[in-house]
């Protein structure tokens, strides 16, 4: 007999919808799964026997085909275990087969029987509203799911469950959606930092702004620090931005908070030895890079020119277009990156050019070769660009108590409230929303060095 199961395939963060076509007849035993599956796939074989067998099941000794359709696309991934297993079930007549085709499902089965969460789910659930359909997802995924509204999820913790339902003798419950919160525990706060007065006002106004930030200092002046309590200075996300971040992470497999919508702004902080795939994505099966992961918040590079040149180079056309192609011979796929980039940087490979205390011991043409790994088209790409100097025992002693990151964050969204009304009374500015404007406001101070430049555009 035939059965279908409706699946989904992820290609980039987009998810399009795969049907799973279950044929079992007579004939020597064997188990053939077709349509483009990777190896993680075609190893769900010996996964779903297992599973089938140890849940108490019936597992057919027959032949078995499984056809994973549209044919021409490449299928990565375990998350047809739950549907090729529940198929197996239906085309036994052990389940009811326009349940099963009713419903879109995805998971990975241990060995045991039991399921385990998967990557991609709220872009599944996004696929599930646009179809109308229900989704059956392991118990550990359905609140990441439901985040989307109008869908129905039902988390199963096991292939049984998961049969049961389908069957009608025991539904699952819709699991309710979860809250959506900031995470105020993970947020640095500037009352750490003392000093530095000119530095934390060129941190306030590229956060207000949307721009690119560049700071130069010596080793321990506290760039690194300031970059890191940027994050806190953010307003939150609107629901529809968070959830665009949610996919995106989703997608990637790194969602640390399934059981909250994080309206957090993202904060990525690669090391310089990143690849330039790692850093805008890609490689033999495409994946979101850091300024994917970034959307929507801010991408740190500490140590700026010790990055590899090719991976600098990348950043220049997604800091102009906010988004990222990656083309593969197989597809081409598009991700999101709209981003602001706060980087750091010594003054000069000893890091002690201008320090009032340390005398640099770097020869010209060292100092030259070390500014020459920042490409002109790139730092025309910076709008801001701040000397950041170590400051002495004396100066900070000497230093006022600093101002902490609420009413920081306050006057930031104070400021972008203020652009907003500008831009509803006609005036010539240029902000909708953080990292999604196409306007332009004033130009930034002279002294804070650069052409003004909008990256929320």
């Amino acid at each position: 007999m035939l059965a279908r199961a409706r699946s989904v395939a992820l290609i980039g963060v987009d998810a399009v919808p795969v049907e799973v076509e279950v044929d079992v007849s007579p004939g020597l035993p064997a188990f053939t799964v077709v349509g483009l599956p990777d190896q993680a796939v075609s190893e769900a074989r010996e996964r779903v026997r297992a599973a089938v067998r140890n849940a108490g099941l019936p597992f057919p000794a027959a032949r078995i085909t499984v056809n994973l359709a549209p044919a021409d696309l490449r299928k990565e991934g375990p998350l047809y275990d739950l549907p090729i297993a529940l198929g197996l079930l239906a085309a036994q007549d052990l389940l009811p087969a326009a349940a099963l085709a009713g419903t879109l499902v995805a998971g990975e089965l241990a060995l045991d029987g039991s399921l385990r969460p998967i990557s991609g789910a709220v872009n599944l659930a996004l696929l599930a509203a646009q179809l109308g359909l229900p989704a059956l997802l392991p118990l550990g995924n359905a609140p990441e799911a439901a985040l989307i509204e109008g869908v129905p999820v039902f988390g199963a913790s096991t292939l049984a469950e998961a049969a049961r339902h389908l069957g009608g003798s025991h539904p699952l419950p819709v699991t309710p959606p979860p809250e959506a919160q900031v995470l105020e525990d993970t947020l640095l706060d500037l009352a750490d930092l003392k000093g530095q007065s000119g530095a934390r006002r060129a941190l306030e106004i590229a956060v207000a702004g949307g721009h690119n930030l560049l700071m130069v200092g010596s080793p321990g002046s506290g760039k690194t620090m300031l970059a890191r309590r940027a994050p806190g200075l953010l307003p939150p996300l609107t629901r529809a931005e968070a959830l665009e971040v949610t996919r995106i992470h989703s997608a990637a497999g790194l969602l640390a908070s399934r059981g909250r919508l994080n309206l957090g702004a993202p904060f990525r902080a690669p090391h310089h030895t990143v690849s330039d795939a790692g850093l805008i994505g890609g490689g033999g099966v495409p994946r979101p890079g850091e300024v994917s992961l970034a959307h929507r918040g801010l991408l740190f590079l500490d140590e700026f020119p010790e990055f590899s040149r090719k991976a600098l180079e990348t950043l220049r056309q997604p800091l102009e277009d906010g988004t990222v192609v990656i083309s593969r011979a197989r597809a081409t796929v598009q991700y999101p990156a709209r981003f602001q980039l706060i980087a750091a940087m010594n003054p000069c490979p000893c890091g002690h050019l201008g320090d009032p205390e340390k005398a640099c011991v770097c020869t010209p043409s060292e100092r030259m070769r070390y500014a020459a790994r920042l490409s002109g088209p790139l730092l025309d790409r910076i709008d801001l660009t701040v000397r950041v100097p170590r400051l002495t025992v004396e100066e900070l002693t000497r230093a006022p108590e600093p101002e902490p990151s609420a009413p920081v964050r306050s006057r930031v969204a104070a400021a972008r409230e203020r652009m907003l009304d500008r831009q509803g009374a006609g005036m010539p500015t240029w902000v909708d929303r953080p990292c999604g404007s196409t306007r332009r406001w004033p130009p930034v101070p002279r002294a804070l060095r650069g052409p003004p430049r909008n990256n929320w555009a």
